[in-house]
């Protein structure tokens, strides 16, 4: 279990170990008690140590998904501890080594019940990829850009619910419409509990969108969909997106949700360092062709493509592995920009980068190792390695 008892002394010995801002070859990320404690060219390994060969592979931080709603039949609305278990064991093949459990629209009693399970599976620690926190998507949206969300329960914010949610002290991030009337406030009170807010399913103009950044809004969820699009006369969510710098652009790179070469318009607007990579993926994902529920409607799954009856796409059935293959092909980008995209940049997106996104010393040591195929071999969360393609 990630949370259990102090790990061992790992070395790891990385034959291209890739970082946001450099590349180095043949050294070693040297982890005692699931903390990197140095990276050096040559070190004396210490008795007892387990020793990971990487030298044939890639070495890259762990990848960080702040947008993923579940996998292989689970969600996280479930509100079991099964559940989170099964998203985190699922999410560590695919190089997660930490993620937010994301809600979605739904009555307050059924968000309660979901908010409480992850407190408590978050205390009691899982096998896979960490739990920071909650990510929750909705209730306070506009019913103009529901997407996948059920509108019945689309409301706008009260302090009475969210400060409730707020107190439990694990909500990491919120997706809101700034526009609804009492959004802002919350947004307000959001930022001031040091949670990350994203603007999402929004119908807002461009100024209610720089309102809502001065307001302590710092990113937009799943940039390009559930929001007001791009107009040269009225730039709207997607305009202030790439405009603003103060905003980090939420992206789902499954070829779907975006054509390709959009994405290489964003990265380029925006820089990996303003890219945040997601997945959204829902039940389906890891599973095959079918129906599958969301909030109690029915999601057909055909081909990659999950949608309502209505045809609206419902999240994906995307993994954050193949998601960071996918930005490297569309963007055109180096390896460590994609690290930076789905590692380092959402780290910072949820104000978690003081140990998180990247590997140097005092920081998590959460690291995937990757094959010359970009497949991942190992996942390794705070020293442990909890996913290995050769035993599991």
């Amino acid at each position: 279990m990630t949370g259990a008892s102090s790990a061992p002394i790992v070395v790891v010995r990385c034959g291209t170990l890739v970082l946001p801002n450099e590349t180095r070859h043949n050294v070693n990320v040297i982890a005692q008690d699931g903390v990197v404690r140095e990276i050096a060219d040559h070190v004396d390994t210490p008795a007892g140590a387990l020793v990971i060969d990487a030298r044939q592979h890639i070495v890259a931080p762990g990848f960080i998904d702040i947008h993923v709603h579940g996998a292989m039949g689970a969600d996280t609305m479930d509100a079991t501890p099964e559940t989170l278990e099964t998203m985190s064991a699922f999410f560590a093949r695919h190089g997660v080594t930490s993620f937010l459990p994301t809600t979605i629209t739904a009555a307050r009693e059924d968000i309660d019940r979901a908010l409480d399970m992850v407190a408590g599976v978050m205390a009691r620690g899982v096998s896979g990829a960490q739990i920071l926190g909650a990510h929750i998507e909705g209730p306070y949206l506009n019913v103009k850009q529901c997407g996948a969300q059920f509108p019945g329960h689309i409301r706008p914010a009260h302090p009475a619910e969210y400060c409730e949610w707020f107190a439990r002290g694990i909500v990491r991030l919120v997706t809101v419409a700034p526009e609804i009337e009492g959004n802002l406030r919350m947004i307000e009170d959001a930022h001031r509990e040091g949670i990350a807010l994203a603007i999402g399913h929004s119908d807002a103009d461009y100024n209610t969108c720089m309102h809502a950044v001065a307001c302590g809004a710092n990113q937009a969820t799943h940039t390009f969909n559930g929001m007001r699009g791009l107009h040269h006369r009225e730039p709207g969510v997607a305009g202030a997106t790439l405009s603003s710098d103060d905003l980090v652009a939420q992206l789902i790179t499954d070829n779907i949700h975006v054509h390709p070469a959009i994405m290489k318009i964003v990265v380029r607007a925006k820089s990996p360092q303003r890219v945040a990579v997601i997945t959204d993926a829902m039940r389906a994902t890891g599973l095959g062709d079918g129906e599958y529920d969301l909030g109690g409607q029915t999601v057909y799954v055909r081909g990659r493509e999950a949608r309502l009856a209505n045809g609206s796409l419902a999240g994906s059935t995307l993994t954050m592995d193949a998601a960071f293959r996918n930005i490297m092909a569309a963007a055109g980008c180096s390896l460590n920009d994609a690290v930076t995209m789905c590692a380092t940049t959402p780290a910072r997106a949820i104000f978690v980068d003081d140990r998180k996104g990247t590997l140097a010393p005092g920081k998590d040591a959460d690291l995937v190792i990757l094959d010359s195929a970009l497949t991942v071999r190992q996942t390794i969360v705070k020293g442990r390695v909890v996913f290995d393609a050769q035993g599991n």
